[in-house]
Order: C-alpha cells, then structure tokens, then sequence
C-alpha cells in the first residue's frame, strides 16, 4: 500500500513598501514586518528567520515589487532599501526560495484556467498574463495612455484620488476594453486595494482578492497544467 505525498508547505514573503506580510497555511492572518527605505534584502531575511523559527514549512514563496528574471530581481526596489538584485536568499532563508513579481503572483492565486489579463488596482499599477498556467510578467504601467501620461497614471491610487472614483472607474473599464482588443484574453481579472471602489463589472471582467496571494505562492511551486482550480 502506498501513501499519498505529503503536500508541500510553502510560507508566502509578500514584499510591501509599507509592509511585508508573511502568509502559511493554517494562520488566520498574516504576519506583518514594518517596511519602507529602511528595509535592505538582508534586513528582510533576518526579520524572517527570527519571526519564522519555530514556524514549519518546506519552500519559500517572495512576492517582488518589481521586475524579476529567472527567480532574481531585475532592479532593485523603489520604495525600499538597497541590496535585493544580487541577494543570496536561498543562503539567507535557508530554505528553496522562488521569486516572481507581486502581480504576477496574485495572478497566478487568482487564476481560473485558459489566457487571463490581470490588472493590479493598487499605489501603481500592475500587470501579468497567466497563459494556461505559464505566467507571463509584464511592464504596462508606464506606457502613454492620454495626454502625454501613462496607464498609470490614470489607475494608480493617484488617478484616483485627482480624477474622483467615478472618472477613476471609467478609466479602468476603457483600459480593460482597449487591452482586451489588443491581447485577447478569455477574460480580465482586476485586483489590488482598490478593486473596493469598483461597483457594476463589464462582461469578461472578474474582480480578484489580495487574500490569493497565498494561493499564489503555493501554485508557484506547481507543475504548470496544474495551476488552475
């Protein structure tokens, strides 16, 4: 008789500029560090080992505000301190560890299955593909939108603030029509802090939660055909 493999446990580094949050599986809430240009890669790994010591888990998930390549940042964080690009954290952590963009990884958390737009409606703007199951990290953000200013800057938490919620929400709708003509999605899902201004969706619009990002990393780890529900 043979058993079952255990199932792996993955404990979940979500990388903030205000926070970083450290989620596993079976804590109610997650466990947060106090952020900002103060927290160096270093700084992070040791807070974790030192909060983490008694916690049990098998792999590391890191959610990474920025641009990663091959499981290594690409550049090093706006918001935070230096040292993240050339980082040893599987050394530091003491543990495997895969890396992919903060995005990225709630996309993936999010994810129903065939070719999905993710949109993340926080500070700034994030933005991934999911192509049945390969996610495919992307740099939207900062491309020209209207008069002379970028996607983000009509989505991001300021847009909102200076357009007022209801030229904000017409925005994020006209973006999701115009990027689903130019990438044919099976359909958009928008995430982040402020999907809770959204009311009334369009169709082929879904609305995520930041709560996936634990599934997200837990998925990471997955064969890709097995990454959808």
């Amino acid at each position: 008789m043979t058993t079952a493999p255990r199932r792996r446990r993955v404990l979940m580094i979500d990388v903030g500029g205000t926070h970083i949050k450290l989620w596993l599986a079976g804590r109610k809430e997650p466990v947060k560090i106090d952020s900002g240009p103060h927290m160096t890669a270093a700084r992070m790994a040791r807070d974790v080992r030192a909060i983490t010591k008694d916690w049990h888990f098998d792999v590391i998930t890191i959610g990474y505000p920025g641009p990663v390549m091959h499981d290594r940042p690409a550049r090093e964080p706006f918001n935070l301190g230096e040292g993240w690009v050339d980082f040893p954290f599987q050394r530091a952590l003491h543990h495997p560890v895969r890396i992919v963009n903060d995005a990225a990884l709630q996309a993936l958390g999010s994810y129903e299955g065939g070719h999905m737009l993710f949109l993340g409606l926080g500070t700034g703007l994030g933005s991934t593909l999911v192509l049945h199951g390969a996610i495919v990290p992307m740099e939207l953000a900062h491309l020209p939108y209207r008069k002379g200013k970028t996607y983000e800057d009509y989505l991001g938490d300021e847009g909102r603030k200076t357009l007022g919620t209801r030229k904000w929400r017409r925005h994020v709708f006209d973006v999701c029509d115009l990027l689903t003509k130019a990438l044919l999605p099976d359909y958009v899902l928008l995430g982040g802090g402020n999907v809770k201004h959204l009311d009334k969706l369009p169709a082929g619009v879904r609305l995520g939660s930041n709560a996936n990002v634990l599934r997200g990393g837990y998925r990471l780890w997955l064969p890709r055909e097995r990454r959808a529900r």
